[in-house]
């Protein structure tokens, strides 16, 4: 699945917009608290709402069956994460959630958890909501001052909060260590 002509320009922009809006400096790391606060999405732990052992009976029939959900309840938004994920794991997939909320995506079918919807996507649509996320976490301003400093996947891992693997996508997908490689003044976007 491709994504829609000029989306990563796009998204790129949002990041900063967004960023600059919570006062978050071009290389600063970004805390999706702060972000849903400013969007007025509350974040819950699943297991606020049902016990541990429920989480960790699902996880082992499916792994990964459940990361994170977005519940609308009397016109509020809350992202409902599951603990059992690591922090890095958690603030993606968080960032994955609220960017549905900031591409308005519209839902295409509702599912009910205990009498209460749930939104699910259309596939283009995770796969915007993915692009998003991963670029309000690491928007390429801040990977490009990484990778200038030596920093790969891993460190940039590490300080940014987020997982090796979300690190190594954008590392890879935004070109920016051949940017470096390059020299000042060559910009491939």
């Amino acid at each position: 699945m491709t994504l829609p002509r000029g989306f990563k320009a796009d998204a790129e922009r949002r990041a900063a917009r967004l960023r600059a809006e919570l006062g978050i400096a071009e290389y600063g790391r970004l805390r999706v608290e702060l972000l849903a606060d400013h969007l007025g999405v509350r974040i819950v732990s699943a297991d606020r709402l049902v016990g541990i052992e429920r989480l960790e009976e699902l996880e082992r029939l499916q792994a990964y069956a459940f990361s994170a959900a977005t519940f609308e309840i009397n016109d509020k938004a809350y992202v409902v994460t599951n603990p059992l994920r690591g922090e890095g794991r958690q603030a993606s997939d968080v960032a994955h959630e609220l960017s549905h909320l900031i591409l308005e995506h519209e839902l295409t079918e509702v599912r009910e958890l205990n009498g209460v919807p749930f939104r699910t996507c259309r596939p283009e649509q995770e796969e915007e909501a993915t692009a998003l996320g991963g670029t309000l976490m690491l928007p390429r301003p801040l990977l490009l001052g990484a990778v200038r400093r030596g920093w790969g996947p891993e460190e940039i891992a590490e300080e940014y909060g987020v997982t090796e693997e979300m690190a190594r996508f954008r590392y890879n997908t935004t070109g920016v260590a051949k940017q470096v490689r390059r020299g000042p003044g060559r910009s491939s976007a």
